[in-house]
């Protein structure tokens, strides 16, 4: 089996409709700014009930700008028949004393949420994480997000434990990685 390269990362999924295409693009910030922080202040209306912690949107630029730099194949939108209906943001970085894979964000619109398509976007997830080498990856979710959580779980997710006085919970899955000791 060929092995597809991250950028341009394709994931072909079969449903009733007949054979989906997902491309996975890097995200460009000029050119896709405002999709950009539309999807990542909705993801704080549905975890947090409104998008007050979001904050202002050149904040959040500056740090994607920041992200996209060190990890270009981890901040990608998701397409489908040339629509734009997702975001993943993937870094990798260190947490008590062990390298870890991160998970910033998995976004889906709304129309498209529970039709299998988040698990692609786990699976770039783990590849990403794979190809750089971390044998676990850990995310933070809301304790009230409980679609969220139940699909963190049924992809092997474990909770580690609360965060932030509880206002979110971290959880870790684990990878076999054959080439990290």
């Amino acid at each position: 089996m060929e092995e597809i390269p991250l950028l341009n990362y394709r994931a072909i999924m079969r449903n009733k409709e007949g054979i989906k295409i997902l491309l996975f693009k890097p995200i460009d910030i000029q050119k896709h700014r405002d999709i950009v922080i539309k999807f990542r202040r909705d993801s704080f209306k549905v975890s947090f009930g409104d998008s007050t912690g979001f904050g202002e949107d050149e904040d959040y630029l500056h740090w994607l700008r920041n992200k996209t730099c060190n990890h270009p194949k981890g901040f990608v939108l998701i397409e489908e028949d040339g629509k734009v209906i997702g975001q993943l943001e993937l870094s990798v970085k260190e947490f008590q004393g062990k390298r870890i894979g991160y998970v910033n964000l998995y976004y889906l619109i709304p129309e498209e949420r529970g039709l299998g398509k988040g698990k692609e976007l786990h699976n770039y997830a783990k590849q990403f994480f794979k190809d750089n080498f971390v044998q676990e990856y850990h995310l933070r979710v809301s304790p009230t997000n409980t679609a969220a959580i139940g699909f963190y779980r049924n992809n092997g997710m474990v909770e580690v434990g609360p965060e932030a006085d509880g206002k979110v919970i971290r959880m870790k899955g684990e990878l076999y990685n054959p080439f990290v000791i």
